[in-house]
């Protein structure tokens, strides 16, 4: 019967577009929560207050729900159609994560998860809860014991058959199946991923430091950067994808073939002439069913002017400029640092904004952070 089963729903995730179905104990005891408790204790999850208010829920997935006795464990495809790295040589260009440039995965994805569930509640008998990314369950230790793949000394989630872009979902379910074997480690002495971090975020193999990581900074950071990290995120400006890219076990992956997760034209090499001269509703529209909208236009356009002081692009001055009365402090503060970079030190000490100060003197409203 559970064979049968394990074949029924996984024919089922097939057809909804996941490429890989594999089953967990969702009781087993794992250290994944104690690990979890020692990075939140280290402070290494810098402003993410969630993780700490969330803490003893994400301990073990039935701290979620004390009635799952199974993890079903889904991954979808997002990988790149090429190596998006040699991306970051134009300057004047914007760098998007790849998992961003196509449409929310949470949306692609939970639909189907419910659709799936509901099949599964159907079949079983049996109560279940969809997950995805925003509720407070460890996927990564549950996909690598449900075999999808490991926790590579990136942290995040590698697998022999599509590399590191997977987007995991989970549907937890009442019902007792046979787990399938889990996944062990296969990084071996390869440190491919720890060396090409621009901001040395991984404090050792398997260990992160979020607080030095440009996927934090860039996504969850609200504030002005350090100034380390504004010319170490080059032209990056909404996540970075360099520890993931260099793994050599993404020479066994293949581009998705779900078409709303496919890179959009318009957000793979964007021009950073044209981000920056984005208000509001003008983000909103570019950023429509993108995971890049949740972070505000005025974070966005700070990372944006970070790019733009490291672009050496002197045409980019004017458009900085233009954000120097910019209603947000930290686009203020941003385009301050930016117009440091780029223009002559002598110009940039004489600039007059307002009152007789110049872009050199402190400022409350030009904090330079």
């Amino acid at each position: 019967m559970s064979d049968r089963l394990k074949t029924f729903i996984r024919q089922r995730a097939a057809e909804l577009g996941f490429d890989v179905c594999r089953f967990a104990s969702a009781v087993d005891a794992w250290p994944a929560g104690e690990r979890l408790r020692a990075f939140v204790g280290d402070g290494r999850h810098g402003e993410m207050e969630w993780m700490e208010t969330t803490l003893d829920r994400r301990a073990h997935p039935t701290a979620m729900w004390d009635g799952a006795r199974t993890a079903v464990v889904l991954g979808m495809n997002y990988g790149p159609d090429q190596d998006p790295l040699p991306e970051l040589a134009d300057r004047s260009a914007g760098y998007i994560s790849v998992y961003a440039r196509g449409d929310d995965y949470h949306e692609v994805i939970k639909g189907r998860l419910k659709i799936l569930a509901g099949q599964m509640a159907a079949r079983l008998g049996a109560d279940v809860k969809v997950f995805v990314d925003t509720a407070p369950l460890m996927e990564k230790p549950l996909a690598q014991r449900a075999g999808l793949g490991w926790q590579g000394k990136h942290t995040n989630l590698l697998s022999r058959t599509h590399g590191n872009w997977l987007f995991l979902g989970t549907i937890l379910t009442a019902a007792g199946i046979e787990p399938d074997a889990p996944e062990t480690e296969h990084c071996g002495r390869c440190t491919a991923c720890l060396d090409a971090c621009p901001t040395k975020a991984f404090p050792a193999p398997f260990q992160l430091d979020a607080r030095r990581c440009l996927s934090y900074l860039t996504i969850e950071y609200a504030g002005p950067w350090p100034e380390e990290f504004r010319t170490a995120t080059g032209s990056r400006i909404y996540g970075c994808d360099d520890c993931l890219a260099v793994c050599p076990w993404n020479k066994f992956a293949q581009g998705s073939r779900e078409i709303r997760l496919q890179a959009r034209e318009t957000l793979t090499g964007p021009r950073l002439a044209d981000l920056v001269a984005l208000d509001d509703a003008a983000f909103r529209a570019l950023f429509a069913k993108s995971p890049v909208k949740r972070i505000g236009r005025d974070r966005f356009i700070r990372n944006v002017l970070y790019a733009i002081g490291n672009s050496a692009d002197p045409a980019l001055i004017a458009p900085a400029r233009a954000l120097l009365d910019d209603p947000s402090p930290v686009v203020r503060d941003a385009a301050v640092w930016a117009l440091s970079r780029l223009m002559a030190a002598a110009e940039f000490a004489s600039y007059p904004i307002s009152d007789g100060k110049s872009l050199s003197d402190p400022s409350p409203g030009l904090a330079t952070g």
